[in-house]
């Protein structure tokens, strides 16, 4: 199945391109139908079934989709939110191939026991549920009956992810041959479950669809991890340097630091004010320690370094910003994170006309609405907004999150979903700038050190489980790193 993600309208296109090249709608719809069908009889074999059906499309697989269920011997209890609607002539298929009852919506209900198709409304809904629909999904919610979505769980935007008022909370959602953007980002991806992406008919025809925006995986990018070979040495697997704050601040570059080195960076260099050598030195042993004493040293002690990491605890100061501006216009590969995009708040421009080398942002949702205000707002969803700060700063821009969109100047993004809700600790930004700072440093392009990092940083989180805090990550990574290899080249013993 295609990790593309595709908006409403892409989806729709590629639907008519199925038409035209002879797939019938109402093929497609059943399709459709039968596969929200078995998954919920393969998910849910026991019980009760309750079938909302809604007036358009949807309702038109959800009424297929209870014929089937009919026919493999459940209990199908089938109501409608439109009994007298004007249908699409697939949905007048679908109803007339019905058997069995066929209820009003207000004649809903339910028991815990229960499993609900919900078929209410699709992707394409674009205002809040009200009356008798948003009564059923507040009954839904609060029944604890188990529910199956199709397409999107009704209430829920599928190009915005926003969830304009009641929704249905769903266990599984089964959409049509390609996830659509609710499926990925938050807060709407909370309400899908498990999202089964079935294959009806169209899927040939998505890669046709230049969306540009495709779900994180290693198949997009591990084809470009640069192994080291029987020949190798460590000059030849990247230097990254990362810049450390004062003496009482040198916590998150050491942890950027470890995690460069772990994910395959030859050399690793801590870089700190003369005042914190002492403590940066004695408390690293595989990584190097140094200290500078002005922007002009540190671009000098940088001159031979692959990539480079400033920003953890680095200060939000005009020290901070100079050292920022001293290193982009020496032409260095840098990872910008925490302190280092603070100090150019509201400035994107300024930070643009400085940019020389491959560059990644790596802020959190506050750190980017400093940098960029008001662009999460005004844009149709945080993929857009990414994008537009891509291209803002001519950069790539990774926003962290439970849905980390990575963003390249010309558009193409990927959202990683692979990662765990215990990597909201201290310190786990730092170790993914210092994970993305290492790949950088191998001779990875930024868009591809930033999507590989933010999934293998995600993957040692998901290893490490309850209980984590960033030091933990530095084991996990190497079990990560580990299965990716393994993969590639054979079991490892």
């Amino acid at each position: 199945m295609t990790r593309a993600i595709l908006t409403c309208d892409e989806v729709r296109a590629a639907e008519q391109r199925a038409v035209e090249a002879g797939i019938s709608l109402w093929a497609l719809m059943l399709k459709a139908g039968q596969a929200c069908a078995d998954v919920l009889h393969a998910e849910f074999p026991e019980g009760r079934v309750v079938v909302l059906a809604g007036p358009g499309n949807n309702g038109g697989d959800a009424f297929v989709a209870a014929q089937r269920l009919r026919d493999l011997g459940r209990n199908v209890w089938l109501y409608d939110l439109a009994p007298k609607a004007d249908r699409t002539p697939e949905g007048v298929n679908a109803l007339n191939a019905l058997t069995g009852p066929r209820q009003p919506l207000e004649d809903m209900r339910l028991s815990a026991d229960d499993i609900v198709l919900d078929g209410l409304f699709g992707a394409g809904l674009a205002r809040p549920l009200a009356g008798e629909a948003a009564f059923a999904a507040e009954q839904v919610n609060a029944s604890g009956a188990r529910v199956v979505a199709i397409d999107v769980p009704s209430g829920v935007n599928g190009d915005t992810g926003a969830i304009p008022g009641p929704a249905m909370r769903a266990d599984v959602t089964v959409t049509f041959c390609a996830k659509k953007p609710a499926h990925v980002l938050q807060p709407a991806a909370s309400l899908c479950g498990d999202v089964i992406p079935a294959e009806i008919g169209f899927g040939r025809f998505i890669s046709d669809i230049e969306s540009g925006l495709h779900e994180n995986a290693p198949a997009l990018w591990s084809h470009n991890l640069r192994w080291p070979e029987a020949t190798s040495h460590k000059h030849q697997r990247g230097r990254l340097a990362v810049v450390s704050g004062g003496l009482a601040n040198t916590g998150a570059a050491r942890l950027a630091a470890q995690a460069g080195l772990r994910i395959g960076a030859g050399l690793v260099t801590l870089l700190c004010p003369s005042g914190a050598l002492i403590v940066v030195a004695s408390s690293v042993t595989a990584v190097m320690a140094s200290s500078f004493a002005s922007a002009d040293d540190l671009v000098v002690q940088t001159e031979r370094s692959s990539a480079i990491v400033i920003g953890p605890a680095a200060g939000v100061s005009d020290t901070t910003r100079v050292h920022v501006e001293a290193l982009a216009r020496a032409g260095r590969s840098l990872v910008l994170d925490a302190d280092a995009l603070t100090v150019f708040a509201g400035r994107p421009d300024q930070l643009r006309a400085i940019l020389s080398a491959p560059t990644i942002l790596t802020p959190h949702t506050g750190e980017f609405e400093r940098l960029f205000p008001g662009l999460l707002a005004t844009s149709t969803n945080k993929i857009e907004a990414v994008r537009k700060a891509a291209k803002t700063v001519n950069a790539v821009v990774l926003l962290k999150g439970a849905d980390t969109i990575i963003a390249a100047p010309d558009g193409c993004a990927v959202v990683n979903t692979h990662a765990s809700p215990f990597l909201a600790t201290a310190g786990a930004g730092d170790v993914l700038a210092g994970v993305i700072g290492g790949l950088l440093a191998q001779g990875l392009a930024p868009f591809y050190a930033a999507s590989a990092g933010a999934w293998l940083h995600g993957d040692a989180g998901l290893r490490a489980g309850p209980g984590l805090t960033a030091e933990d990550l530095d084991a996990t990574l190497r079990d990560a790193l580990r299965a990716l290899h393994a993969g590639r080249h054979g079991a490892v013993m």
